[in-house]
Order: C-alpha cells, then sequence, then structure tokens
C-alpha cells in the first residue's frame, strides 16, 4: 500500500506517492521523471545514482524513498541555479574534460558539490577521499580531480 510523502526536491516542495521497499532512485527516475540519476550497480558500489539528501551525499539505489519524508533531495538537475546557469562543478567537469562517456558524472558532481559545501579548499587527498565511492570507467581520474580543483577555486573566487 503506498504512502504519500512531502519532501522538498530540487528546492520546490513535491508530494508523491511511494511504495514500501521503493528505492529512491526508483522514485526519482519513475513518477517524478528525473532521469539525471543513473542506476549502474544497484550494490551501492559505483557512485552512479549519488543525490544529496539534506546535504548529504548517498546511494539512492540504496535508500529507501519513504525515508525522504519531511528532508531535502537534491539531484543533478537541481544544481543549475535559477538563471539556468551550471553550478561551479558542472562547469568545472565540462571545462576540463572530467566527463567522457558521462554516465558516472551526475553522481561525481553532486558528490563533489557535497564536499565544497563543507571544505572550498580541499586537497587533491581530500578530493580523492570524497570521491572513493565514485567509480569512473572512462577517464583515470585526473581528470575529475581536476575538474574538483578548479571548482573550488572559483568557489573561492581565484578563476
Amino acid at each position: 500500500m503506498s504512502e504519500t510523502i512531502a519532501f522538498e526536491l530540487n528546492g520546490q516542495p513535491v508530494r508523491v506517492a511511494a511504495e514500501p521497499g521503493q528505492r529512491l532512485l526508483d522514485l526519482l527516475r519513475g513518477p517524478l521523471r528525473l532521469t539525471g540519476t543513473k542506476e549502474g550497480c544497484a550494490e551501492g558500489e559505483c557512485g552512479a545514482c549519488t543525490v544529496m539528501v539534506d546535504d548529504r551525499p548517498i546511494n539512492s539505489c540504496l535508500f529507501p524513498a519513504l525515508e525522504v519524508d519531511g528532508r531535502e533531495v537534491v539531484t543533478i538537475e537541481g544544481l543549475r541555479g535559477p538563471d539556468n546557469r551550471l553550478s561551479a562543478a558542472q562547469q568545472a567537469f565540462a571545462d576540463a574534460a572530467g566527463t567522457q562517456c558521462g554516465f558516472c558524472s551526475p553522481g561525481m558532481v553532486l558528490t563533489a558539490t557535497a564536499l565544497l559545501n563543507e571544505n572550498t579548499d580541499p586537497s587533491d587527498e581530500q578530493i580523492r577521499d570524497a570521491l572513493v565511492g565514485n567509480l569512473c570507467r572512462c577517464t583515470g581520474y585526473v581528470q575529475i580531480v581536476d575538474s574538483v580543483r578548479i571548482a573550488a577555486e572559483h568557489l573561492r573566487g581565484e578563476s
């Protein structure tokens, strides 16, 4: 039997029916039609499905949809500004070739955003530690770390 939940999604209030046992990933991609969040492994190992819940990156393939009731959820679609500009992390990933096939990119960008919300001057080691749960099969990670560093510089007003 479904249950109506209410939460903030990308800055907007949402009320939607969710089933017991339904994953947040399926709620986002299904009835809410936000397909930027990708399903990679369905086991919480790859990070492709990363979204932010109350400013913390989580694997939406493991997170029960009913648990977002009363909380704040941000997906890749919610990072753009009101003027439709890309966020600092999105722009840096585009500028520094932090994407190739792009499948892991939404999760990478959201994890990077969560890190930069807490620390606008992370070391390369801190960047790598933050991204440890996000796997990429294409880039070799150099461009990804560069992208996060560039976004941090932008947020500090250095670029």
